[in-house]
């Protein structure tokens, strides 16, 4: 393996020194970040952003697969199609992530489990930016290894889109979205359903969809509302507690009602919003038996933000407030709430004819039950010319348990009340390098961790698995990255991630998850376009995770699109592979997939 994928990375050096100039669509964006909004160029970070474009050609069907493809990030999926994920970074665990939809926090104060349910489609996906390392002096609670913000959009004009998917395992899948407006005010809804009948026993699932945006603009700048609705229902065959448990099943729900405000006044830049995010999760031991076992967990976080931005004479200054209060009823975890406030400030200047960047910041929350965090960061960038960059950053981040962390109990797991929060020292310096037709990135990176929270058992004997902070983590890691647009019709990337993943002081027990990561990670897409109409996109991957061995996967999609019509095939799994990708849940072998969409353009 590590000779193909030498050969594969040697490949991608030779395209490297034959480039040609292809402008790309990445130059122009701007990352959206609390404070401030950045051009991708200026960010003294580690980020990548997935495009519109790059959606519709990947050989994905939800939006955890896509993010599968990013360097760094370790999706471990129960199910397939967006059933159920846990999202990692650089081998953190679900919980130290977070996630937003259009700026707004969808994690869940519940259990990190619950983060991906989101209630937006693939298709109706802008863009998904996506920053590696610290970011809670920026965003606050879970932003402990990386943020990821799934952006939508509304467009003015009158149209209809309507979709059908169809596939193994009698998969289905129908969409509409429909935007109405003009350049004042413009709308957007999207309603989606899928199914399968699973591709195992007791793996069938219904996934709904209900998502509304609006847009008003207004002078030097706009107010905007969503609402979503999102509801899973899935046999869990095995997903949870032991494989052996074959009768598992979960219906979760998730919804958010957001309205935001940003403005201009000269040199000073305004942003707000006020939102309500409401969580269900209902889980069954024995789906048809429900008396064994149930849980029920109702949680509502409902919450507010104002950020502000000043240029001046020395820079440009960002101030932020937030408050937001968590609640929680449940049969099991019991009744739970916490109020969090947060302020967050930071300051970016530059020197050396604006070459050299610099950003320093801090942030302090108090957390009702758990008191006052400090995190404070620095982030630094220079540039040698347009193309060249060297960049640092270090930041200290915290994060609060969550309450099934603290409170849960099972006849398999036992929450803590005594634990602590978790925190950790991160740092990341990097190089990149960036023309109208190639991205290439470089980084190493290290996060140090004390009290990082877990599940352990005292021996594979041990029925029980306890929450317990399990003393002193190291994360250690190189990443590599290539994109390159060769011309019209050829593109490639290629990406390479290793972790060397520590604990200092080991004792007598069992990690859950803090050493279940990815080791090596490797990927690499190919995609074609030809005979004018038709694209193809194979994505080949490489894992190895550090205590369950390694796997390859081969996914390829074809689309044909013209005009207002479109018609894909997508293979999953092409090589019908045996893989798992947490805790010996099988995942579904060779998948086919058609679809097509139409848009109806009305006048």
């Amino acid at each position: 393996m590590i000779k193909k994928a030498g050969s594969i990375f040697f490949l991608g050096t030779l395209f490297f020194a034959h480039a040609q100039e292809k402008s790309t669509d990445i130059e122009t964006i701007e990352i959206q970040g609390k404070l401030f909004s950045t051009p991708y160029k200026s960010a003294n970070q580690n980020i990548t952003v997935i495009t519109k474009e790059e959606i519709l050609n990947s050989p994905a069907q939800s939006i955890d697969e896509v993010l599968q493809q990013i360097a760094g990030m370790d999706i471990r999926r129960r199910g397939a199609n967006g059933v159920q994920s846990d999202i990692g970074f650089r081998g953190s665990s679900f919980e130290q992530v977070l996630l937003l939809l259009n700026g707004i926090r969808m994690n869940d104060s519940q259990t990190g489990h619950n983060t991906m349910n989101l209630p937006v489609d693939l298709d109706d996906v802008e863009r998904i930016e996506v920053i590696k390392g610290p970011a809670a002096r920026r965003f606050g609670q879970n932003a402990y290894a990386g943020v990821i913000n799934v952006i939508t959009k509304t467009d003015p004009g009158k149209r209809v889109r309507v979709k059908a998917e169809a596939g193994d395992y009698e998969t289905y899948g129908l969409g509409l979205n429909a935007q109405l407006g003009n350049e004042k005010f413009s709308n957007s809804l999207q309603v989606n359903s899928s199914g399968s009948q699973g591709y195992m026993y007791n793996t069938d699932y219904e996934i709904r969809n209900v998502f509304y945006q609006s847009k008003l603009n207004i002078k030097d700048g706009d107010i905007r509302l969503q609402a979503g609705f999102s509801e899973k229902k899935f046999g869990a065959n095995g997903f949870y507690s032991s494989k052996a448990a074959t009768e598992q099943y979960e219906e979760t729900q998730a919804s958010i009602v957001s309205l935001a405000h940003q403005q201009t006044f000269g040199k000073l830049k305004l942003n707000s919003n006020v939102y309500w995010r409401r969580g269900q999760d209902m889980y069954l031991y024995n789906r048809e038996k429900p008396e064994v076992y149930r849980n029920m967990h109702i949680g509502n976080n409902v919450g507010g933000e104002v950020n502000s931005s000043y240029q001046w004479g020395l820079g440009t200054t960002g101030i932020g407030v937030e408050v937001r209060k968590e609640f929680l009823a449940s049969n099991n975890l019991g009744e739970r709430n916490r109020f969090v406030s947060q302020v967050f400030f930071e300051h970016h200047f530059s020197l050396l004819n604006n070459k050299l960047n610099i950003s320093p910041g801090i942030s302090w929350a108090n957390y009702s039950n758990e008191g006052n965090f400090f995190y404070p960061g620095l982030d630094v960038g220079y540039s040698f010319d347009q193309n060249n960059k060297i960049y640092g950053n270090i930041a200290k981040v915290h994060r609060i348990p969550s309450f099934t962390d603290l409170y849960y109990v099972s006849k398999t797991e036992q929450g803590n009340q005594n634990l602590l929060p978790e925190n950790a020292v991160y740092a990341e310096i990097g190089y990149q390098f960036q023309t109208k037709n190639i991205l290439a990135k470089l980084s190493g990176f290290l996060r140090d961790s004390d009290n990082a929270i877990d599940w352990t058992k005292i021996s594979n004997n041990d029925p029980v698995w306890y929450a317990q902070n399990i003393r002193e983590t190291t994360i250690k890691g190189i990443e590599a990255e290539i994109n390159h647009r060769i011309n019209n019709w050829l593109k490639y990337t290629v990406s390479y991630t290793y972790l060397d993943n520590k604990l200092n002081k080991p004792g007598d027990f069992l990690a859950r998850y803090a050493l279940d990561n990815l080791k090596h990670q490797f990927i690499t897409k190919l995609e074609t376009r030809f005979l004018k109409n038709f694209t193809n996109e194979v994505i080949y991957r490489y894992n190895e995770r550090l205590n369950s061995g390694s796997y390859n996967l081969l996914d390829d999609k074809l689309s044909f699109v013209k005009t207002d019509f479109s018609i894909y095939i997508l293979i999953n799994n092409l090589t019908n592979t045996s893989y798992t990708e947490t805790f010996g849940v099988a995942m579904p072998q060779r998948w086919f997939h058609i679809g097509l969409s139409y848009n109806i353009n009305i006048k």
